[in-house]
């Protein structure tokens, strides 16, 4: 017995004399707990929705409030046409979109029924997309029946009653509301974040460790050149495993790129040059394995699987929890993903979402490469 407490001495004194890792034990979990807990709430609300409003006229806008006036929708976009509203849903900018017709406010005035059309972003989770239809379903039902008292207490009579507002509801992209079309698109990203940040976190302090980090220090490289050859082997690798995991999508899943799968595969480079740096940057700031890969479980696996969009909505989140999220690539990509395989649509109307990815590819990389030179 005594044997067995002094080994647990001897454990406790390693980790006192060791206040970095201490600090990240303790301080790590919880943060985390703070911005995830901040981050899922498990509402649906404040879903962005663009309007075509042909009529334009008092009931239109009326009609329109309905929609508005709990905070489970907001008017997101105008839009002119059809045409427009519906590439605001391929572009991801709403979440639903409603068109009312020219003749809205004459029919309601006069009684007769008139039919509006909306269209809803199936792409989402389908545990979402159901909210979501309960929710229109609720309020289309609810403002007919209000139009339709208003229309009975005007004429005094009940005869020939008939619902004055038919909402037809359209699935866009995922009619059925399959989950695998929703999750393999989403899981493709995380997986390839785990795997190329696991594996570069631990590419320099695993050098510092092995007493080898010295040989590269006298070398003639220079920083860029080393975190570069860092990178590249497992872009490859990153690169090999996108081909990889799409083709057993398709195979096992059946689920397919509808989009270009030139594209997909271009644009994966540029997210795994993003998470590489974004590992290797850990790694440059860790003094142990054991640092380094707690740093990347903590700071970026877990928001990236909790808070980039692949679970829980990120319209409903805090600012400071939704901009957390947007210094991640797998945000980026993951909507790139679902917009190619799910959607079909191009890299221009993912754009929104290239730029963004590039750019912090860009400054993990040069970031990787700054703290490298303060250790030398």
């Amino acid at each position: 017995m005594d044997r067995f407490w002094t080994i647990v001495k001897k454990e406790f004194i390693h980790i006192y004399r060791d206040p970095r890792t201490l600090g990240l034990i303790l301080l790590l979990p919880a943060l985390l707990l703070l911005l995830l807990g901040y981050g899922v709430s498990g509402e649906t609300k404040d879903i962005s929705m663009a309007v075509v409003d042909l009529s334009r006229t008092e009931e239109s806008a009326r009609y329109i409030e309905y929609y508005t006036a709990g905070g489970d929708f907001f008017y997101a976009y105008s839009a002119a046409s059809e045409d427009e509203l519906l590439d605001l849903i391929h572009r991801d900018k709403v979440k639903v979109g409603l068109i009312i017709p020219e003749d809205f406010g004459r029919s309601v005035a006069t009684g007769e029924p008139v039919q509006v059309q909306l269209y809803v972003n199936g792409s989402a989770d389908p545990s979402i997309i159901e909210t979501m239809q309960l929710k229109l379903n609720s309020i289309s039902q609810m403002a007919a029946e209000n139009i339709l008292v208003q229309q009975i207490e005007l004429s005094g009579s009940g005869l020939n009653i008939q619902m004055p507002i038919d909402a037809n509801i359209k699935m866009l992209y995922n009619p059925d509301s399959d989950s695998k079309l929703y999750m393999i698109p989403g899981l493709i990203p995380i997986i390839l974040q785990v795997q190329a940040l696991l594996l570069s976190a631990l590419a320099i302090v695993k050098e510092r460790e092995q007493g080898t980090m010295e040989q590269l220090i006298v070398t003639p490289i220079k920083g860029w050149e080393l975190m570069l050859g860092k990178i590249v082997p497992y872009l490859l690798v990153t690169l090999i495993n996108t081909v990889a995991l799409i083709w057993l999508g398709g195979l096992i899943f059946g689920v397919g790129v509808v989009g270009s799968f030139y594209q997909l595969v271009g644009l994966s480079l540029i997210f795994g040059i993003g998470s590489l740096g974004m590992g290797v940057l850990i790694s440059n700031l860790s003094e142990t394995q054991m640092q380094a890969i707690y740093l990347a479980v903590f700071i970026v696996l877990i928001p990236a699987i909790i808070l980039s969009g692949l679970m829980f909505s990120r319209d409903s989140m805090p600012a400071f929890t939704y901009w957390f999220s947007e210094l991640m690539p797998v945000t980026h990509f993951l909507k790139i993903t679902r917009g190619i395989m799910l959607k079909g649509v191009s890299a221009a109307y993912l754009w929104d979402s290239i730029w963004p990815m590039i750019v912090l590819s860009i400054v993990y990389f040069t970031a990787s490469v700054l703290t490298f030179k303060k250790k030398i």
